[in-house]
């Protein structure tokens, strides 16, 4: 009965040490889930979002209501990925939009980055810092 009693402790502590590890990971890809649904929201907004400035960095925090209570935000930048080699308006460009989302998960601060291409027109607007070089 003794070694009875004793084998079954040392695998009821085996298994809680199981349902332990296997709760802690959980918890921690909820919150990398949450944050890449996050981040493909995010993502959605920018592609559509025309006055995105280029070559600046735009940043802001997610509502806390959108994100669970997760202390997150992000980062993007707007750059020029390809243009014609002698443009004129009308013709496409393809801008690179890159996507930094962070989130805090417990003292350590988590990160991942998304990148998306979208194609615009040429306007003589974009083409006037060149002309003028």
């Amino acid at each position: 009965m003794m070694v009875a009693t004793l084998i079954m402790g040392i695998a009821v502590a085996g298994l809680m040490s199981g349902i332990a590890g296997a709760t802690r990971n959980a918890a921690r890809l909820t919150a990398y889930d949450r944050a890449v649904q996050l981040a493909q929201s995010r993502m959605n907004a920018l592609l559509v979002d025309e006055s995105l400035p280029r070559d600046g960095v735009v940043s802001g925090p997610f509502d806390p209501n959108q994100s669970g209570g997760l202390d997150a935000g992000w980062a993007a930048r707007l750059t020029a990925f390809e243009v014609p080699p002698n443009p004129v308006p009308g013709d496409l460009a393809l801008d690179r939009i890159e996507l930094e989302v962070w989130w805090m998960s417990g003292q350590l601060r988590r990160t991942f980055t998304l990148d998306a291409y979208r194609e615009r027109t040429l306007k003589p607007t974009d083409l006037a810092p060149a002309a003028a070089q």
